[in-house]
């Protein structure tokens, strides 16, 4: 099927747009040393308001997974909504692949577009990737939410039986799918409740828009995230933590969530939402959206002349 007659890529055109529409426009920055990353900015960034990051899950690109919540936070935020390396239209020819050189690479983007401190919230691989920008930049990141992000994960899990998969290959070809068959095993893992009979064309559509660029780059992600890992080893962060989970995870189990909020202790709240998979974001969107307004809208403290105008009905009332 060609672009031209691609629902994929008409959707994609069509997020392009929302996102347009919503005080965003895109923009590609040179890092240096052979990286480049794409990010949705704001076309009039306000002092006024606070920052906030939207760091995006391994699948389609950015667009995809924070279209429907775009429109709730860009009234009281400046958002910032990255492809990471690989993903879009992001790159780097360095070899690294481990999670902490995202981080580092998404921190100098941020800083190239003058933003030093931010609110961030990170789905699923995005969450690993801002687990480690709070441990690297602490005063940067203000709070951070994390959702169905199993960084409390180890490497003897697979073993252990805590995953629906027995290893690494098997995880990446359920993870980056290369056929419809493929496909439609992700959405059943992703979701309580998947879409059923969707014809194989259109799957196959997704796969070729979405999953085909930078296949290998994406599985070597997948496989430096387990690769020697322990909970032991994982830095505490101190920032005001929200964890949010889908009950029915298959992907990374809720047991991953419990494990996070024991390893951070009094700085996080978890919240498990019910008749949710993975892809809770979107399965469950209006109950992830009022959780991220709670945790993040409710804590901007009042600018300057909010605070002149209480004094001032104070000073009336007294």
């Amino acid at each position: 099927m060609s672009r031209f007659l691609s629902f994929a890529a008409s959707r994609d055109w069509f997020y392009r747009l929302s996102f347009s529409s919503a005080g965003l426009r895109p923009i590609t920055s040179d890092l240096g040393d052979g990286t480049i990353m794409h990010c949705w900015v704001p076309k009039l960034p306000k002092q006024s308001k606070p920052n906030l990051l939207l760091v995006h899950g391994i699948g389609a690109n950015a667009m995809w997974q924070y279209s429907d919540h775009l429109r709730h936070f860009t009234p009281s935020f400046n958002v910032y909504v990255p492809d990471l390396l690989f993903f879009g239209d992001s790159f780097t020819s360095k070899p690294d692949r481990h999670e902490s050189f995202q981080a580092k690479c998404l921190m100098r983007l941020m800083q190239s577009h003058g933003v030093f401190k931010m609110n961030l919230v990170g789905i699923s691989y995005g969450g690993f990737v801002g687990y480690r920008m709070a441990a690297l930049f602490p005063d940067a990141v203000e709070r951070i939410v994390l959702c169905c992000a199993g960084v409390c994960l180890e490497e003897n899990d697979m073993g252990k039986g805590l995953f629906r998969v027995s290893d690494l290959d098997e995880a990446a070809s359920i993870l980056l799918p290369q056929s419809p068959e493929k496909l439609r095993e992700l959405m059943r893992l992703s979701f309580v409740k998947p879409a059923r009979g969707v014809p194989s064309f259109f799957l196959e559509d997704f796969i070729n828009v979405m999953c085909k660029d930078y296949a290998q780059e994406k599985r070597e992600l997948i496989q430096a995230i387990l690769r020697g890992r322990k909970t032991s080893d994982l830095p505490k962060i101190t920032q005001p933590t929200l964890i949010i989970w889908g009950e029915q995870d298959q992907i990374f189990p809720l047991e991953l969530g419990h494990r996070l909020q024991r390893h951070l202790g009094e700085n996080a709240e978890l919240v498990i939402i019910k008749d949710a998979g993975h892809a809770v974001n979107l399965e469950k969107s209006k109950d992830f959206v009022n959780h991220l307004k709670s945790f993040l809208i409710n804590s901007i403290p009042p600018s300057s002349s909010t605070l002149k105008q209480l004094f001032q009905e104070f000073l009336k009332l007294n």
